[in-house]
């Protein structure tokens, strides 16, 4: 998705042929052409709208992509971990279709178009891979805006709370993790505002739970609210 050339405050390491356990095996074998780089939580790593030709593909932490108006309102689109990558939709020369900042501290692989391009001449299978994250990718974006032009905020609130899409469930598929009121604002397209008074009136219905940046439904959300 989404980026600068080079994000700022990136901290380079070495190259070397380190192992990456978290990482597919297809995904360490291009990650030992890359370099590895080290961010601090809230670095903005790909800007929107800039033009790039570098994938990052994630070590540690968390990265979110998202889009924001000239009001600073934002929709995040993901949320995104250890053996995932990001900026493969700028590949074709385009510009970045969205944002990415770091939610935590985080590690990247970085690697050019160019070095891209020589992998897959050398190992084209991994062409295939490519283009079927692009198509998952392609079907989310497609889920999401059917999510919010058919559902209202209350809908789109349960959906995600239910069918979190990057974030832990538990057996019960009940959504336990942190979330803040503007996370959850961003990733439905509403105001926090609205979100707050949403989850403070199923909290009084002992639908959710929330201390501290956590969230944890303790029951199956009614259909409506």
């Amino acid at each position: 998705m989404g980026g600068m050339q080079d994000a700022p405050h990136a901290s380079p390491s070495p190259r070397s042929p380190v192992a990456l356990p978290l990482l597919s095996p297809s995904l360490q074998l291009l990650a030992q052409r890359g370099d590895l780089r080290r961010y601090p939580k809230g670095t903005l790593i790909i800007q929107e709208g800039d033009r790039g030709d570098t994938l990052y593909i994630i070590v540690s932490g968390l990265l979110r992509a998202f889009s924001a108006d000239e009001t600073g309102r934002e929709i995040t689109y993901g949320v995104y971990g250890p053996g995932e990558y990001m900026g493969e939709m700028s590949l074709d020369g385009g510009l970045r279709s969205a944002s990415v900042i770091t939610q935590e501290p985080s590690a990247c692989v970085v690697l050019t178009r160019e070095t891209l391009t020589r992998h897959i001449a050398e190992h084209p299978e991994f062409a295939f891979e490519l283009l079927a994250k692009v198509i998952h990718r392609a079907r989310a974006v497609t889920l999401s805006a059917k999510r919010l032009a058919l559902n209202d905020v209350y809908g789109r609130l349960r959906l995600l709370l239910t069918q979190p899409p990057n974030e832990a469930c538990g057996a019960d598929g009940l959504f336990n993790g942190r979330l803040t009121h503007q996370d959850v604002a961003s990733r439905i397209g509403s105001s926090r505002e609205m979100v707050s008074r949403l989850l403070k009136d199923l909290e009084r219905g002992g639908y959710v739970a929330q201390q501290r940046g956590r969230l944890q439904v303790l029951r199956n959300l009614p259909p409506r609210w």
